[in-house]
């Protein structure tokens, strides 16, 4: 795998305990607009290891490309393993989460930090 060129990448925490959260599947999206109508189309899935991340990056060099992109985080598997009593009411089934990339030379990683109440992202490196 090469590490220079446009990637993108994530991974998921579980805040709720403080581990990484793994057997999250995630989608990558590409969207484009025709006119009036958004078109979406899925570029990249795969599910997280036992470290909350991924084997290898959704997209590398050379597939890249100026963009808006969307993440699915299916996080909804991910709690129906724990005990409903351990979480209380779980609002999340899937979080999206959308971005643009304006250079198609940089590195994207796009985390999410989820709990049962909340979640959150920013641009890490």
């Amino acid at each position: 795998m090469s590490m220079s060129g446009g990637r993108i990448t994530t991974h998921v925490l579980d805040t709720s305990k403080g581990v990484p959260a793994a057997g999250v599947r995630i989608e990558l999206y590409i969207l484009k607009r025709d006119a009036e109508q958004e078109n979406k189309t899925k570029v990249a899935e795969s599910v997280t290891n036992a470290d909350g991340r991924l084997d290898e990056p959704l997209l590398e060099s050379g597939e890249l490309e100026q963009a808006i992109y969307e993440l699915q985080f299916h996080v909804d598997r991910y709690y129906a393993q724990r005990l409903l009593e351990e979480l209380g009411q779980v609002l999340w089934t899937v979080v999206p989460i959308r971005f643009a990339v304006s250079d198609a030379s940089s590195h994207y990683h796009i985390p999410l930090l989820i709990a049962p109440g909340g979640y959150s992202t920013y641009r890490g490196s």
